[in-house]
């Protein structure tokens, strides 16, 4: 489940419909029948393990995204696979038809979904490469494998295996990983602070900078801190 906003909608929600069908519930904080709906949807969409991705919209603080689907009461919800709406319903529907209808966009597992699960969940390479023989470019055995190569210290075979897959915000943090490795929290404040002043004019530093950014993930208070800097450095 994630918090989508106006600002991040058409990455979070269009773009990442092509790789996962995923439901859009747009609610507010004062509306009693979403209160009663959000419960229900996050249980059920969390039940299908990955297969569907939920967003949730507060449409008090994200207008933009409330008037692109013109919505006119709440709780509305969408569905969305690749890029398109292919479902929807208004209002707190019954667990049972939400249910219903989230299973409509969940698709049956296939050999390679469960080797991928499998071989994650075991840290087991050849169910993993299996996967990827049987569906290349499956993202959960791909992002699985190139995980467990980073923790290898294979670092190098992690970046050939991620460059099958799209540009992601999971794919660019494995990717970082595998760049800058792991440091110790109490290295990066230190390490960034250096990098600055070398990120305008040296590629690799302002590559590692930006992997080190990676690594630390966006609830890091520091992260967006040090992304205003980067940005006022280079422009």
């Amino acid at each position: 489940m994630a918090d989508v906003t106006d600002a991040d909608f058409e990455q979070a929600v269009i773009e990442r419909s092509a790789q996962v069908p995923v439901v859009v519930d747009l609610w507010a904080p004062w509306c009693g029948p979403c209160r009663t709906l959000g419960p229900t949807i996050e249980k059920v969409v969390a039940e299908t393990n990955g297969a569907v991705e939920l967003a949730k919209v507060n449409v008090d603080d994200n207008p933009g995204i409330a008037q692109a689907f013109r919505v006119q009461s709440i709780p509305a919800v969408f569905a969305l696979r690749d890029r398109q709406v292919v479902d929807s319903f208004i209002g707190a529907l019954p667990e049972h038809q939400v249910r219903e209808f989230v299973s409509r966009l969940a698709p049956s597992a296939s050999e390679a979904d469960l080797l991928a699960e499998q071989g994650a969940a075991a840290g087991d390479e050849a169910a993993l490469r299996r996967a990827m023989e049987l569906e290349p470019g499956h993202e959960r055995a791909t992002l699985a494998l190139a995980e467990l190569l980073v923790g290898a210290g294979r670092p190098a075979e992690a970046l050939d295996v991620l460059a099958k897959l799209p540009d992601t915000a999971e794919v660019r943090r494995i990717a970082a990983l595998a760049r800058v490795g792991d440091p110790a929290d109490r290295e990066l404040t230190a390490e960034l602070d250096q990098l600055l002043d070398r990120v305008k004019a040296d590629d690799e530093a302002r590559q590692r900078f930006v992997d080190l950014l990676e690594v630390m993930g966006p609830d890091d208070p520091r992260t967006a801190q040090y992304r205003k800097a980067l940005t006022a450095r280079l422009f």
